[in-house]
Formats: C-alpha cells, sequence, structure tokens
C-alpha cells in the first residue's frame, strides 16, 4: 500500500504517472473571495428607475390640488379618470371617483384638482354638467357630442375654503368673469320669462334673465336680470321695466298698432327697459338695485300710482263679460281696476246683489287735481265725497268690446239718478250704482211686451174679418146696384159739362149778350161818375139846376 499524499507535497499528474493533473514543478493556484463592499454595475440601473419613479412621484404629489367633492342628481356622462374638469377649455382637474350618497338620491363625484386650480375650492365656486342641452335660449355643448361630457367651474370669489359643492343641473347664464350689473325685478307673474330670456333696452339686446323666484307669500315672481356692460349705463333709478314678451296689438284711435321687440320675444320672451319721455335717467342704478315690472310698456311709464282706495260697488244686474282686471274709467282716464267679482243673499228684499270691490287710485287724475283735493281720510275729504255722490256720481257697468262683449266700470256724474248716501265708516266704502243704458232699454221692452202682451189681438182680429166680410159684401152691392146707377148720373153729368162748354165758348150768342151787357155798363158806370164828379163840384145845383139851364 502506499501512503496518502501529503498536502504540501507536489502532485505527480502528468501521463508518465498515471493521472491527468497539472504539469510538473507549477505552482497550485490561490484563489481569494471578492471584497463585498463595492455594487454590482447590474444594479444602477433598477436604482436609477427607482430614483426617477420617485422624482415622478413627488412632482405629482407637489403638482396636485386638493381633492373635492361635487354633488350632482345625474352622473350621466361622468366616467372615473376619464372626465375632465374644465375651466375656459383649460384642464383643472379629473374625476377621481363616482359614488353614491347615503340616501341614494345623488352621486357623489371625487374631483381631483390640480395645483394651479387650488383656488377654486372657495365657497361660491360653481360646477355644473357640460353636455348637449337644447333650451329656450339657444343650444349649447354640442362639442361633447365627439369628446364627451366634463364638468365646467365659474371659479368663486370668496377667501373661505370649502371642499363639498352641490353642482348645479343648468349652466349659469352668466358667469363670475363677465362685466355688469345685475338688478332685481318684482312683478305678479312670471309670464313667458324663463332663464335666458333676453333684456333689451330700445330695442337692442344687452343682458338676459338669470335667475326667477316665487315670492314667500305667493303674491309675485322676483327676477334676476343681468345688463352687460357697458349697457349697464343706462339703467337710472328713474328707469322703467316691462315684460316685452309676446305681440302689443292695439286698436285704438290711431288705427292699429302692432309692437314687439324682436321676433325672439314673441316665441321666447324676454323683458325691455327705458327711462319714461321727457324725464332724465337719474343716477346710475347700483348692483342688485330693485325695481318693479310692469306687465306692458304702458303699465310702466304710468306715473306711480300712490295708495290705492278701497272701494264696492252692488249691482242688480249680470256681471257676465266683467273679470278680474277690468279697469275702471272715470271719463277716459282709467283710475283702477276690479279686484274681486262676489254674489250676496239678501234675505229681507228676497234678492241677488253682485258685489264688485274695486282698486281706486286718486292720483291718476293728475298732479293738478292731486292737489286741489283735500287729503285723504280727512273729513274735508269726506264731505267732497258726499257733495258728489249728491250730484249723481255713481258706478255703472259699459260695454267695452262689442265683439268679445267684455265689460268695465265706468265712474261718472249722473244728475238724473235717484238720491243716494255714502258711509263714510264702512270699510270697503261703498258706492251706489245705476243700471247701464242697455239694461234700462232692455227693461223698457219689456215693458212694452208686457202692455203689448195686453192688447186682445184675437178679439180685434175677429172683429176684423167680420168688418171685412161686411166690406165685401157691401162692395158687392155696389157693384151690382150702385155702380149701373152711378154709370147714368155720369152720363147725365157729362152731358150737362158738354152743354155748360158750348155755352161757354167765344163764339156763342150768350157769351156776345154778356160781352154787350158789360160794354153799357162800362158806359153807365162812367156817366155816373162824370154826375158824381160834376155834383161834388156844384152841390147847389141839386136846387137851382145846372147853371145855363133856362127856367
Amino acid at each position: 500500500m502506499t501512503s496518502p499524499q501529503g498536502p504540501n507535497e507536489p502532485r505527480n499528474d502528468s501521463p508518465n504517472n498515471g493521472g491527468g493533473g497539472l504539469p510538473p514543478n507549477l505552482p497550485e493556484p490561490v484563489i481569494e473571495p471578492r471584497s463585498r463592499w463595492l455594487p454590482s454595475l447590474v444594479w444602477v440601473i433598477p436604482l436609477v428607475a427607482a430614483l426617477v419613479g420617485v422624482l415622478l412621484v413627488v412632482k405629482t404629489v407637489a403638482g396636485r390640488g386638493p381633492t373635492i367633492t361635487i354633488s350632482f342628481v345625474s352622473a350621466e356622462g361622468l366616467e372615473p379618470g376619464k372626465t375632465k374638469l374644465k375651466y375656459k377649455d383649460v384642464d383643472v382637474g379629473t374625476v377621481k371617483t363616482i359614488t353614491l350618497s347615503k340616501d341614494h338620491a345623488r352621486v357623489l363625484v371625487d374631483v381631483q384638482l390640480t395645483k394651479e386650480a387650488s383656488d377654486f375650492a372657495v365657497k361660491d365656486t360653481r360646477f355644473w354638467v357640460v353636455r348637449p342641452r337644447v333650451a329656450a335660449s339657444g343650444v349649447s355643448g354640442l362639442s361633447t357630442l365627439l369628446s364627451g361630457a366634463y364638468i365646467g367651474v365659474d371659479a368663486g370669489k370668496s377667501q373661505q375654503d370649502q371642499t363639498q359643492f352641490v353642482g348645479m343641473e343648468t349652466p349659469p347664464a352668466v358667469t363670475g368673469d363677465q362685466k355688469g350689473r345685475q338688478f332685481t325685478l318684482h312683478g305678479e307673474s312670471l309670464g313667458s320669462i324663463d332663464i335666458g330670456s333676453p333684456v333689451y333696452y330700445r330695442r337692442v339686446p344687452v343682458g338676459q334673465v338669470v335667475g326667477f323666484n316665487l315670492d314667500k307669500d305667493g303674491t309675485g315672481v322676483t327676477m334676476t336680470a343681468f345688463v352687460n356692460a357697458p349697457y349697464d349705463q343706462y339703467v337710472g333709478t328713474n328707469s322703467r321695466w316691462w315684460h316685452a314678451s309676446g305681440v302689443d296689438l292695439r286698436l285704438d284711435s290711431s288705427g292699429l298698432k302692432l309692437n314687439t321687440q324682436s321676433l325672439a320675444t314673441v316665441v321666447l320672451g324676454g323683458i325691455a327697459f327705458q327711462t319714461p319721455p321727457n324725464q332724465q335717467a337719474g343716477t346710475q342704478a347700483k348692483q342688485d338695485a330693485k325695481f318693479r315690472l310692469g306687465s306692458d310698456e304702458a303699465d310702466a311709464m304710468r306715473d306711480p300710482d300712490g295708495e290705492a282706495l278701497r272701494v264696492v260697488m252692488n249691482f242688480n244686474q249680470s256681471l257676465r263679460g266683467l273679470s278680474v282686471g277690468a279697469p275702471v274709467d272715470f271719463r277716459g282716464i282709467v283710475l283702477g281696476e276690479v279686484t274681486n267679482i262676489g254674489i250676496e243673499y239678501d234675505p229681507k228684499t228676497q234678492s241677488f246683489m253682485m258685489p264688485v270691490t274695486l282698486n281706486l287710485y286718486p292720483d291718476r287724475l293728475g298732479k293738478r287735481v292731486r292737489e286741489s283735493l283735500p287729503a285723504p281720510g280727512s273729513d274735508a275729504s269726506g264731505a267732497l265725497l258726499q257733495r258728489l255722490v249728491a250730484h249723481g256720481l255713481r258706478g255703472q257697468l259699459r260695454t267695452g268690446n262689442l265683439l268679445t262683449s267684455q265689460l268695465y266700470i265706468a265712474l261718472d256724474l249722473f244728475p238724473k239718478a235717484a238720491p243716494a248716501k255714502v258711509n263714510l265708516d264702512a270699510d270697503p266704502l261703498e258706492l251706489p250704482t245705476v243700471p247701464n243704458t242697455l239694461d234700462e232699454l232692455q227693461l223698457q221692452v219689456a215693458d212694452i211686451a208686457k202692455k203689448l202682451d195686453k192688447i186682445p189681438f184675437d178679439e180685434i182680429g175677429a172683429n176684423l174679418n167680420s168688418s171685412l166680410k161686411n166690406a165685401n159684401s157691401l162692395f158687392k152691392q155696389l157693384d151690382t146696384q150702385v155702380a149701373p146707377e152711378a154709370r147714368n148720373t155720369l152720363t147725365a153729368a157729362r152731358k150737362t159739362f158738354a152743354d155748360a162748354q158750348s155755352t161757354l165758348q167765344q163764339d156763342s150768342p150768350l157769351q156776345s149778350d154778356v160781352h154787350q151787357a158789360l160794354q153799357e155798363l162800362t158806359r153807365t158806370l162812367q156817366s155816373l161818375n162824370a154826375l158824381s164828379d160834376y155834383l161834388e163840384r156844384h152841390p147847389e145845383s141839386l136846387l137851382r139846376g145846372k147853371s145855363g139851364d133856362k127856367p
């Protein structure tokens, strides 16, 4: 056996020795482990990528603004991660998530704002969904047909931060960056006005209606109108506003008049303002100044009515054709309007009365009349009213339109009216009335009809029939008996007339004898005339005879 080789002994791996080691006389290589403190170049690339990613995350986080939540009725057209928040068509945020509210009544849209849009998260900022819409004011949002819906924003000016908002269902008519002023208008009804309806000044569109609300007591409507700059300078403290909707068609003594602001107002409605003729516009109206909205231009341009006098008139006739709002006229001047029409039963007289309540405005009589009249409610005013009633001040129903049979109340003096008095302590004040001319005519016709009804036409007809029979019998007798005798009498009379005519002819003997007799009579009258002249000159000749005669 051979002993094993020691570690320090050289190995004999030559072929001659039957082994495969190193050649003889070569030292064995020494293997040393590599140092662990230097990184490998393979790890540089992931480290750089991680650093870039961290930088991008830091940049993204640093470029983000606050996250806000907007509440909408519906999330139609909105998609998380895709739908943008835009201000003047510039992306200022992105929709992150869309969830339902706890009561499932609305949707909550979380929007991540950009850092540049951080100041949008304030109290008075407004948000709405921009999508294709067709409204009275026009068509909007057509660009979203291809790009998809997005959320629009109107930047607020408040200094108070806020992250919870309630979105608008329709875009605002006026954004915060528009220059101009808005004014508050109060009218009796909305008419055909809608948000976006135009505002006109001398038929030029200068603004639009931006909102309206029904009064809490339900007696009217309050509207907000925005007038663009520089047209807002024409709105003064004396400006008058009115409904310019539809068509104003009037028929008066000047003819037929058709008045409208524009064709758009016929369909969309609108309002207008202007200063009354011969008046200054006054100082420029301030922001949110309040104005009265008239029903039409004539109503708006009328002078202020002043305090209304509440009056009631009782009519004992049909009120068909009279409606609430009908005018009360005093010799062509509209003093008020009808406010209520009722009916009452009087058990004493067992008759119905028709009370009509009116609002009268004495200030409409003019400044001179107003200054000459005593103060309302004074003793002098009551005494004046009693004198006017004593002189025939009455209310009367009259027909204002023959085609529609509409009625109005005329207040006038009727000197022949029955005496009446006024109770000044009554509230409302009651004024006496008189029936109109048509009703009086109807009463007269009815009275005549009653009298005619009492005439015995049947008896008269029977007597007339008997008289006609007698007359017919008489005519037969005349024709058979009297007519032949009358015919003979006419023949004799004709013969007598012929004899008389022949006698009276110029060459007849009678005519000749009469002519001769007349000549003799003429000579005799001449002799008598000469004798009378002689006797007048010589009256003594009656005793002595004619001078020259022998005794």
